[in-house]
């Protein structure tokens, strides 16, 4: 299973342009649709593969050091599969579930309770129980239209642990059928509480510029300032 991710990861093209840093390629046989510059220091690349199923979407999601997460959804936005390149773990979805997210009932009902399994190639099983929420609320970020959204997720261990709790605000667009992050609070089984936002700024699409860019524009400077300080009180 290491071996397959470290040829996965090693798919993507990123070459080096003047004066714009690296751009992401997508694997033979996918295109490249949009680039999203995110708060909290990190850029997303989303594309599609012709040899998934209809309605899938994949993503790569680069911070100031490089490739972060990889991920794919499918069309109701479940968590098909999730890999970390750097730790070497990937996490797929069990088919079985209580109840899988779905992104067509939260557009109907304005509510979308979930409750699934995924399996970690380390055998792990981690349980997410939650609620996705339409708020009323629509934004324009860069002349794309947004939806706010409420959220609150558990995840659990294998024997009903729980191991962190997450809430917060994001946002879905309907024109391309996914989430994008926002403010949120993550308390983990310790009781550490950590606030993250990942709101996108950007929308770059085919001909944009900086479609395919992989160097993070927002907010990197305010994480290099506290990087002494948090050094220096440790």
């Amino acid at each position: 299973m290491l071996t397959l991710m470290a040829a996965a990861a090693g798919a993507w093209a990123l070459s080096a342009l003047p004066g714009l840093g690296a751009s992401f390629t997508p694997p033979a046989g996918c295109r490249l649709e949009v680039t999203v510059q995110n708060r909290g220091c990190s850029v997303s690349q989303y594309y599609r593969c012709d040899a998934d199923p209809e309605g899938w979407q994949r993503s790569a999601i680069f911070d100031r050091e490089g490739l972060r997460h990889l991920s794919t959804i499918d069309a109701e936005t479940r968590w098909i599969e999730s890999q970390s390149p750097r730790l070497g773990i990937m996490d797929r979805l069990v088919e079985q579930a209580e109840r899988h997210a779905s992104f067509s009932r939260l557009l109907e009902t304005g509510r979308d309770d979930f409750d699934f399994l995924t399996e970690s190639n380390t055998g792990e099983r981690l349980r997410f129980q939650g609620h996705d929420v339409l708020t009323g609320e629509t934004v324009e970020i860069d002349g794309v239209t947004l939806e706010r959204t409420r959220f609150e997720v558990v995840t659990l261990s294998a024997s009903g642990e729980v191991l962190m709790r997450r809430s917060g605000q994001q946002f879905i667009s309907r024109e391309f059928g996914r989430f994008y992050g926002g403010v949120e609070t993550t308390t983990d089984w310790t009781g550490a509480r950590h606030e993250t936002n990942d709101s996108p700024v950007t929308f770059s699409r085919p001909g944009n510029p900086g479609f395919g860019a992989t160097t993070p524009h927002y907010d990197c400077d305010q994480l290099m300032t506290h990087i002494p300080q948090e050094r220096a009180a440790s």
